[in-house]
């Protein structure tokens, strides 16, 4: 018995404040994150059915998993699928419901625009920034982004690799603008 809290101890250190299936709903589990996944139902990702399946899964802490170790292309798939459950208001709701969940986003977003200082992909840029602009829509994630969005997006480091992308350069000043009004409002 001391060993079961032990594990569910570890477990909910692991996962931070997202929830997680029961080991008895693993294998169950998995597979249907697998099946929620493929083709034809990321087509329909943004049927709210399908959002609120993802929030009762542990796909956000597999994503960010997979945003801080995988390959560029991991990254860049794990990153569509937090925009896409961060474009659905309920998917925004609920990243945005505890400082946790947030910081926990925002922290692995931050290090992979870090990353793309020195590797830049337009590609995986692109959903970082629409991820960031979705979560300035949240009035606490707002003001928590003035004091966490990284520099690099603040300023010209990524003015190469975004020069032919017009709606990636559009969302970064929608998003600098939306922290500056927020500072203006504080004032």
């Amino acid at each position: 018995q001391k060993r079961q809290k032990r594990q569910k101890r570890r477990t909910r250190a692991r996962s931070g404040s997202f929830p997680r299936a029961p080991a008895s709903e693993a294998p169950r589990h998995r597979a249907s994150v697998q099946e929620t996944l493929s083709p034809p139902a990321r087509a329909q990702v943004d049927d709210p059915d399908v959002i609120n399946f993802l929030l009762s899964t542990e796909i956000i802490p597999l994503c960010l998993r997979i945003m801080e170790t995988g390959s560029e292309l991991s990254k860049t798939v794990a990153t569509f699928i937090v925009q896409k459950i961060l474009l659905d208001e309920t998917g925004l709701a609920y990243i945005c419901a505890t400082a946790e969940r947030f910081y926990a986003v925002s922290t692995v977003l931050g290090n992979l625009v870090g990353s793309l200082v020195d590797q830049p992909s337009a590609r995986l840029l692109k959903h970082i920034v629409r991820c960031y602009l979705r979560l300035s829509d949240n009035p606490r994630a707002r003001e928590a982004l003035r004091q966490c969005l990284p520099d690099v997006l603040r300023d010209a480091t990524f003015s190469a690799c975004l020069k032919d992308d017009v709606t990636t350069k559009r969302w970064l000043t929608q998003l600098l603008f939306n922290i500056t009004e927020s500072t203006q409002h504080v004032q």
